[in-house]
């Protein structure tokens, strides 16, 4: 399950997400969904709640690419999403100023671009790689200054949600 906030126009929203195929169970502020998906490809998808079927278009934001952009019902919508176990762990990150750290993967995904190599120092928040999940993707960064001890994935890896995916120290 996949725990996210979203602000959409200035308010935010607690949402949980958890995908099994084509179904999606969604809860938004409380509130449950059950929803299918269907993907249509080129960022679009079906959304089917009983007997209403809704066309959703979701993509990269073009004015700020940590933000994504979701059409619904002709209607565009600036979502910025934040994972709040990203959010402690950065804000936690004096911890790991003495020893190791390690990235971990906060949920299942994809490994589509690696940003640094082994052996490469770096500064708290670089970008280290990229992993996608549901479409969307996650730069994973530096929790500290350091040298990258090792990499455990490479370009195309699939990725289960605590698995490692680089060492820092």
């Amino acid at each position: 399950m996949i725990k996210l906030k979203a602000e959409v126009a200035g308010k935010d929203h607690q949402i949980s997400i958890q995908r099994r195929e084509a179904v999606v169970l969604a809860e938004v502020d409380g509130r449950r969904y059950k929803l299918k998906l269907r993907d249509l490809g080129d960022s679009e998808y079906l959304l089917i709640d009983g007997n209403t079927v809704y066309s959703c278009r979701v993509e990269n934001s073009h004015n700020h690419p940590d933000d994504i952009e979701v059409s619904l019902r002709g209607v565009s919508y600036p979502v910025k999403l934040t994972d709040p176990k990203r959010l402690r762990s950065a804000q936690s990150g004096g911890e790991h100023d003495k020893g190791i750290a390690r990235i971990v993967a906060p949920m299942p995904g994809k490994v589509v671009r690696l940003l640094v190599e082994a052996g490469t120092e770096v500064e708290a928040g670089a970008g280290i790689l990229v992993v996608e999940a549901m479409k969307m993707q996650n730069e994973m960064k530096a929790p500290k200054t350091g040298h990258v001890i090792s990499i455990h994935v490479q370009v195309g890896s699939t990725v289960n949600a605590g698995d490692v995916l680089a060492v820092i120290e």
